[in-house]
């Protein structure tokens, strides 16, 4: 338990509430045509990001939510970690670099016992296949592999789902080349080893859902990794280019597919007595096929006759739930997070968003942390988002938390809360430009709507992102115009409006902030002195 925070000898709360609003996705970046903010029409927030005095821009990439270095985009998980946190944490990738290069990871109890399992049988490696640096990175999986292969393991099966998400949308064959080069460099180096990819599919057609949005997207790679059931193929560039040639459909979207023999068996099938890791670090979209392999009562889908395997993941993806039970790295320890102390001081809250983005705005934003910290104090509330393409809806369901949270302002139970619009980020995560203007133009009416009611009753709103990603759609050479349907590594922005009729407080200048200077801020503003080892905050007295 954190004690209560001191009330701070300058700032006051105010008479109502406190709004942070999360545009998911947000980021700042030159006027253009690629930029999908710039091109909607949004007057409700260039009114709140036009005032120099009120307004600014925060880091949101690399070393600034504890990424390894400025080429590293950031993400919700780590993003909503920072904001929560008030303090930057070492993150996936990050940690995963240290314990390969201090070689810690190999001495890992998970690690020991998944090489012991597959002394006879077989070690599969299942994860995002890409350097995107999101979920996962190749490099990590050729680290592994190769120490596999020293250490005896006769027979290694991939298992490779394809990005076009955090990296190019069409990028697939020349991460497969380069992954069929490791394994031959690992084969002429070991020669007894036997390494082949198993099955694959698309990221958002298999395997990797979160939030128990879509099971039967983890059936689907479920029975493509464990039965070998899915469309057959004699090596997995045979079945992106095939696929490719079918349709315009990114790699991300692409169906899964079974590597299978001359006899058109399949070539790695997940059976009793095997061993398999997966290599993603990042947890929101891990959680689901880990509790498929490792839950003895299980109701996310009929997985058919189970195999007895060792599982392991790269992290552990719900420290409060325990799974996966076993895991090469150690997390962030993430502690003392704001929310913790404002329920220290007993301040009422709320957290809402869609399913998309709900475990954002709690768990992460919690520090990794299931469940709420003080069930008497706080509210979540989670809006089932539809399960479909996210450009065919691209409002997603913006309206619907305006409504709630307005609800939950005017009904003067809380001090503060605070929720995530999802929009911005999954529909850009489609590379649909008119789509995703069409979701900042409906989040920017919504937001207009709180800026009303925060009005009203004498509240203060917080406008801020997570990462960008709207901000920029495409890019264009020689005319040809190719779609980013990654991150970027644009600023964005923050914005305070305060609704009362004497500011106590001015923008301070913070060299280099990011979004963890916005939990000191938040504690401000409700009157509070911040933690002290918080990152400083973005307001200093008039």
């Amino acid at each position: 338990m954190v004690a209560p925070l001191a009330a701070h000898d300058s700032f006051t709360a105010p008479t109502g509430p406190v709004l942070l609003v999360i545009a998911d996705g947000f980021g700042h970046a030159p006027d253009a045509e690629s930029n999908a903010i710039t091109q909607a029409e949004t007057p409700n927030i260039d009114a709140l990001l036009s005032n120099s005095d009120t307004s600014r821009l925060l880091l949101a990439h690399g070393p600034s939510v504890g990424l390894p270095s400025e080429g590293d985009m950031g993400n919700s998980e780590v993003g909503h970690n920072a904001l929560g946190a008030g303090r930057v944490f070492a993150q996936g990738a990050k940690l995963v670099n240290h314990a390969i290069a201090d070689r810690t990871i190999f001495s890992s109890d998970a690690w020991t016992t998944a090489v012991r399992s597959a002394s006879d049988a077989t070690l599969h490696f299942l994860g995002l296949h890409s350097d995107g640096n999101v979920h996962s990175h190749t490099d990590h999986l050729y680290a592994l592999m190769r120490e596999a292969a020293a250490a005896g393991v006769p027979r290694i099966r991939l298992h490779l789902l394809l990005d076009g998400r955090d990296v190019p949308e069409r990028s697939a064959i020349g991460y497969l080349e380069a992954t069929n080069a490791a394994i031959e460099a690992i084969v002429a180096d070991h020669p007894d080893v036997d390494i082949a990819i198993a099955s694959g599919g698309g990221r958002m057609t298999i395997t990797m859902d979160r939030y128990e949005a879509d099971w039967p997207m983890v059936e689907r790679g479920w029975h493509a990794h464990v039965h070998g059931e899915g469309r057959a193929f004699s090596s997995a560039i045979d079945a992106v280019e095939t696929m490719y040639g079918e349709s315009d459909t990114g790699d991300q979207y692409l169906d899964e597919f079974v590597i299978v023999d001359d006899q058109g068996q399949p070539v790695g099938r997940i059976e009793s007595g095997d061993a398999v890791i997966l290599f993603n670090f990042r947890g929101d979209r891990a959680i689901e096929i880990s509790q498929a392999f490792e839950d003895e009562v299980f109701s996310g889908f009929a997985r058919g006759p189970r195999p007895e395997v060792f599982y392991a993941g790269m992290l552990q993806y719900d420290g409060d739930a325990f799974i996966p039970t076993h895991y090469l790295v150690e997390p962030p320890a993430i502690d003392r997070t704001v929310s913790e102390f404002l329920c220290a001081n007993g301040l009422k809250s709320f957290a809402i968003s869609e399913t998309q983005k709900y475990g954002h705005v709690t768990f992460f934003w919690n520090g990794n942390r299931s469940g709420m910290i003080d069930e008497s104090l706080e509210t979540y509330i989670e809006i089932p988002s539809d399960n479909v393409e996210f450009n065919k809806a691209p409002a997603m369901k913006v309206r619907e938390i305006t409504d709630d949270v307005i609800g939950l302002l005017r009904g003067g139970d809380n001090d503060w809360g605070r929720l995530n619009f999802a929009s911005p980020d999954m529909v850009g995560h489609t590379g649909d430009l008119n789509a995703t203007i069409e979701a900042i133009r409906v989040l920017d009416d919504c937001v207009g709507q709180l800026v009303d009611v925060i009005d009203e009753l004498g509240g203060v709103l917080i406008f801020t992102a997570d990462h960008g990603n709207a901000d920029i759609m495409f890019t264009e050479k020689d005319g040809v115009r190719t779609p980013v349907t990654s991150h970027t590594l644009s600023p964005v922005p923050f914005a305070i409006h305060d609704a009362r009729a004497t500011r106590t407080w001015s923008l301070s200048d913070v060299d280099g902030a990011g979004i963890s200077n916005v939990a000191a801020t938040l504690c401000n503003l409700l009157g509070l002195d911040a933690p002290d080892d918080y990152d400083q905050s973005l307001i200093q007295p008039v």
